[in-house]
């Protein structure tokens, strides 16, 4: 997957960092267009007026925040990607990064390869989670399993998986493997996993089981 041509909103209230990132993207990629906000309001004018590939996003903005950028960005753009650039890493953040929408979250001052690759990763369809995210997401799965009847949350929760999601959780009922969604879907087998990786997150599910489960009782799956 190549970002060449891509179309690429940055949102950062620090120009300095701002101005760094557009070198260091544009002397890896071959980036048709970057457009550039540095508060949210901005950023979902912008969304609106023209159409974006990838939104990299700074949480720490001022004004709406970035939180409730993503949060409108999702809802005006449910298929829009956000990858998520910050220095906070509170554990905490993820699961809230996830409900507002977010694909993807790395650490300010990743390597440039790392930034690529995920970005790379969102535009294709799949998610990018770091190691801190990843630890959050393993410490919640193994704390954390909630009970499926009268949740009042869980259509919440299922309303923001997005159409690919659907499609894999879907396959998931239907007992297909990894493989066989990969083969079916015409993507790697890693992206299968990335994706359900990401639905057992959304859904606050540690296993599959538990997910078509709630997929079913809201009327996703027959």
């Amino acid at each position: 997957m190549t970002l060449d041509n891509r179309k690429i909103l940055l949102v950062e209230d620090d120009e300095l960092f701002r101005l760094g990132l557009q070198v260091r993207l544009q002397q890896e990629t071959k980036i048709a267009v970057l457009a550039e906000a540095s508060d949210g309001e901005t950023a979902i004018d912008l969304a609106k007026q023209q159409t974006f590939d990838l939104v990299l996003l700074d949480i720490g903005l001022p004004g709406l925040g970035g939180m409730e950028t993503c949060r409108q960005l999702k809802q005006n753009h449910p298929n829009l990607p956000i990858l998520v650039l910050t220095s906070r890493n509170e554990r905490t953040l993820i699961s809230r990064l996830v409900t507002a929408g977010a694909q993807g979250y790395c650490m300010k001052g990743v390597a440039a390869e790392t930034l690529i690759l995920a970005m790379r990763s969102l535009i294709a369809g799949a998610s990018w989670w770091d190691a801190t995210a990843t630890a959050e997401i393993q410490h919640t799965f193994q704390n954390h399993s909630p009970e499926l009847t009268d949740d009042p949350s869980s259509e919440a929760k299922v309303n923001t998986l997005t159409r690919r999601e659907k499609e894999i959780l879907m396959l998931m009922s239907e007992h297909k493997t990894n493989q066989e969604i990969a083969d079916l879907l015409y993507i790697s087998s890693g992206t299968v996993r990335v994706h359900i990786h990401t639905i057992l997150h959304k859904l606050e599910v540690a296993d599959r089981k538990h997910a078509i489960a709630i997929a079913t009782q809201n009327n996703l799956l027959p």
